[in-house]
């Protein structure tokens, strides 16, 4: 008897949907201590890191493997939030960057989540203009010392190691003087602090470094090439982002909005609005399938990543429109236990932080313009000037980048 590829994958698929059906939580509590039991199960039986090497501690399977997996853990609400960073973002860029020591020590822990990760990229000072970051990195014996502070930061609240940016040549222009290390969230002088919004959670932290030491084998990359780096997480991370798979009970699916408009009635207004938010999901999701395709074939995301990240941004306003038009009254007032309704509020109010997690929409329209489009870049009077002559933030430049110099960055 010949067994086919498709029969292999019809197995794996039917293997992997009783295996969820028996171990996903009816209902998950959110603690960390049940997320982490959940992750150590999936990767005991196979389904953690599926493409990821297998010197890398994966399990070396193919892009058709990981589509049936998105597509099945979609139907449950998976205890898996505090490892998103751990295995989107942060994991992928160590087996880009990282040494064989440092695949050695991290890689392995961070895939049966035994150790969370989060990202330290964003500051006060420097909003989307990530390479404006104040954070520095002095060097000390064979090591350095980070002091800064960092904003925004999720999952930082269970963290035990961030990637984290910091200065480590001020004299060189903006985006040539960062590099990126490995740092732990535990050490001596890391203080973390929730942001709370206003769903009422706090998915967010500010972290403060104090005099915070780290070696020389922390360093993911090459010293003062850290903007390189933070490309290759960055590319990982919008494709991360616009590539979660919504969960049936999200009150913002085309789904659970289908149902909305079952229960409360759909005009046409309302079936026009639907149709075109399933095509714009739809479509979307043939993106993602398609980079996580190439990303898997060695191709890396680059640019295109931020396509899936304003097209996923687009999309959630189009659904929080359809929302309002169905839901009418009842999307400021509803009844007690109307489970639909809050899911749709929740959606509804953490919209705004999803369009700016990862980079703005403003921020994404450039990037699409000047590296995928090739058209002219917008001009900066900062390119070409050492860090440290540039007034960002809270630096006031020592000398103060003159006229000269601003008009030499114009391109």
């Amino acid at each position: 008897m010949t067994t086919t590829a498709e029969d292999r994958l019809q197995d794996y698929r039917r293997t992997l949907r009783g295996w969820l059906g028996e171990h996903v939580p009816a209902n998950p509590t959110g603690d960390v201590e049940e997320a982490k039991a959940f992750q150590a199960a999936l990767y005991d039986a196979g389904y953690s890191g599926i493409t990821w090497p297998k010197d890398s501690g994966g399990q070396g399977l193919g892009q058709a493997e990981q589509q049936i997996f998105a597509e099945e853990a979609a139907a449950f609400e998976m205890p898996v939030r505090p490892f998103l960073i751990s295995m989107g973002m942060c994991g992928p860029t160590i087996v880009d960057l990282g040494t064989d020591e440092q695949k050695r020590r991290y890689l392995p822990p961070l895939l049966r989540g035994e150790e969370i990760w989060c990202q330290l990229f964003s500051e006060p000072g420097a909003g989307s203009d990530v390479a404006s970051l104040q954070c520095k990195a002095v060097p000390d014996g064979d090591g350095w010392v980070l002091t800064g502070q960092k904003v925004w930061t999720s999952n930082a609240q269970w963290a035990d190691y961030g990637a984290i940016l910091a200065r480590t040549d001020p004299d060189r222009p903006k985006h040539g003087g960062i590099t990126m290390f490995v740092v732990d969230m535990r050490a001596p002088g890391v203080t973390v602090r929730p942001l709370v919004d206003m769903t009422g959670g706090a998915p967010f932290n500010e972290v403060y470094l104090d005099a915070v030491r780290v070696g020389p084998g922390d360093v993911l990359g090459e010293v003062n090439g850290g903007w390189s780096a933070a490309v290759t997480m960055l590319g990982h991370e919008r494709v991360t982002i616009s590539g979660l798979r919504q969960k049936r009970s999200n009150g913002l699916t085309f789904d659970s909005l289908a149902e909305l408009g079952r229960r409360h009635g759909a005009d046409p207004v309302a079936r026009d609005r639907l149709a075109d938010l399933y095509a714009h999901q739809r479509v979307l999701e043939l993106f993602n399938a398609r980079m996580r395709q190439e990303t898997v074939a060695g191709a890396a995301p680059g640019s295109r990543g931020s396509v899936g990240k304003l097209a996923g941004a687009m999309l959630l306003r189009r659904a929080v429109d359809t929302a309002g038009h169905l839901a009418g009254a009842n999307m400021v007032a509803w009844e007690d236990g109307d489970a639909g309704a809050e899911s749709v509020e929740l959606g509804i109010n953490s919209t705004p932080a999803s369009n700016i997690a990862g980079g703005t929409n403003e921020i994404q329209r450039g990037i699409i313009g000047d590296r995928i489009l090739g058209l002219p870049r917008e001009p900066q009077v900062d390119r070409g000037v050492a860090f440290r002559e540039l007034k960002v933030g809270t630096q006031t430049s020592a000398a103060g980048a003159t006229a000269e110099q601003a008009e030499k960055g114009v391109s």
